[in-house]
């Protein structure tokens, strides 16, 4: 009972601050029925009988995990016995957060002399998850990089598993040259829960640090950072799920789950605090090669202290946000050294990005409903649309004289959301851009149930048509909620 006051107050809790992400929770029965391998590890859980697997049973995870990443982003993928196996839901989210920051304005754009986004993934493991996920989702490269042989060979596999996109990925092995310095880290017996940080994606201000009663725990692992990043390399981002616990006795005190999972993977002296710190450290002597230093949190408890370690480095930026998946919570902390950008009075309809969420949905409204009639919502006029049911985005090309007709007539949306367009391209996974377009992306994205995530995204902010999105993306918005919303927001 206890239980379920405390998911339910944290729900009410996520809606007011606006979680950013949470996936879609897999459909078991329908991987069951298309993955036979799969079928042996359903089983259906008392009171309301419905499938699951048993998740204390790693090989029932690790299918679980290949047959979602081949199902949901046409990746094949395998680990072997023993590593960590990676909640494929849970890391989309970080994927999902890490777009949000790359394509706001709060920081100058990408640094990359290609304007392409290149990240580089800290501990990639034998998974490769993020930079599979990463270039599946969104076409960003990558340098994952990692210590032991396993992992290496591994991530190696799973690359070269990928065609379409192992031309994306680099694998860099990290020498553990023993001679890494210490980071002292002064942990807090008194670690107050975070209270500046709730609302997703806030910017956060400075916080004073306890420094009473401490202890100091170290990191002397390998290099992190300096050391592997090249003297002539640059990217838009850096990201970390980091080895969260200090011993593998507190690594193993969920019995309730097992994901795996080596000493190397989830275990480090000082744990994540120290781990992130080093992080920290790292990120001075690299400010001009990264736009944003990010790393996942596991423990609400860490972020005063690593918030209050940014601002005393001189950092322009903090920015924090809360993962939830399930019952797993997980924290998402980035910074910056680059100069904010500056408010201008440039127009709302020349931005190239621009959100909004749907709240107070019906259970049977699901972001592919929501997508579905994004879609019919243009193809209706017969503009050229494509839906991507695996990224969940639906691509629109508007000619200049479509742009004035819909900024003149109201768009209605029918009950129907199966219409089809009047002219599709030749090629819907790709849609061509001139000035004389408007081509635009529209993105879903669950939030927690109940709440989904709308954006939209300009292809080409240079085309002369621009001025006309912010226009079009406010009746597409009223009409969702019109159609959707059990209430007015």
């Amino acid at each position: 009972m206890g239980g379920s006051k405390k998911r339910k107050r944290n729900e009410q809790q996520q809606r007011s601050n606006g979680i950013v992400c949470s996936e879609s929770p897999p459909d078991f029965a329908l991987l069951a029925s298309l993955y036979p391998s799969f079928h042996s590890f359903v089983q259906c859980s008392p009171p309301h009988m419905r499938p699951t697997i048993d998740w204390t049973d790693f090989n029932a995870t690790r299918e679980l995990t290949r047959v979602l990443l081949h199902h949901r982003h046409t990746l094949t993928w395998w680990i072997p016995d023993g590593q960590l196996c990676p909640t494929v839901p849970n890391r989309c989210n970080y994927i999902h957060w890490l777009e949000h920051l790359l394509s706001s304005d709060i920081i100058p754009g990408t640094i990359s002399s290609d304007a392409k986004v290149r990240g580089f993934d800290i501990g990639t493991g034998t998974s490769c998850i993020y930079p599979l996920l990463g270039a599946s989702l969104h076409g960003w490269s990558f340098v994952g990089s990692d210590v032991t042989d396993v992992a290496i060979e591994w991530a190696e596999k799973n690359v070269s598993s990928n065609s379409h996109i192992s031309h994306l990925i680099e694998i860099r092995k990290v020498k553990d040259n023993g001679n890494a310095p210490c980071v002292e880290v002064e942990e807090s017996v008194n670690s107050d829960q975070i209270t500046s940080c709730k609302k997703t994606d806030m910017e956060v201000a400075p916080l004073p640090l306890d420094l009473h009663a401490c202890e100091n725990k170290n990191y002397h692992g390998p290099p992190i950072l300096v050391g592997v990043v090249r003297d002539d390399e640059k990217f838009d981002f850096c990201m970390c799920n980091p080895p969260f616990f200090e011993s593998l006795e507190e690594a193993g005190l969920n019995p309730k789950t097992s994901c795996g999972g080596t000493s190397h993977e989830m275990v480090c002296p000082g744990g994540e605090r120290a781990f992130i710190t080093r992080i920290i450290e790292d990120s001075t002597q690299l400010k001009q090669h990264f736009r944003w230093f990010t790393s996942m949190v596991g423990k609400k408890s860490n972020l005063k202290y690593l918030v209050s370690k940014l601002w005393g480095v001189g950092v322009s930026i903090v920015k924090t946000t809360e993962f939830v998946q399930g019952r797993t919570f997980r924290w998402g902390l980035a910074w910056s050294f680059l100069p904010p950008v500056q408010k201008s009075s440039i127009s709302l309809s020349k931005k190239k990005n621009t959100s909004f969420t749907l709240e107070g949905l019906q259970r049977q409204h699901s972001a592919i409903n929501v997508l579905e009639t994004v879609k019919s919502h243009f193809s209706s006029h017969g503009l050229s649309c494509s839906l991507n049911t695996s990224s969940f985005t639906v691509d629109v090309a508007i000619s200049k004289d479509d742009c004035d007709s819909i900024l003149r007539n109201d768009l209605t949306l029918n009950n129907s959301t199966d219409c089809q367009p009047k002219r599709e391209t030749s090629n819907e996974s790709s849609l061509n851009i001139s000035l004389e377009r408007l081509c635009f992306r529209i993105s879903v994205f669950q939030q927690i149930p109940g709440t989904l995530l709308v954006k939209g995204s300009l292809q080409d902010k240079n085309s002369s048509l621009s001025g006309t999105f912010s226009g079009i993306f406010q009746q597409l918005e009223e009409a969702l909620r019109s159609k959707f919303c059990t209430k007015s927001l």
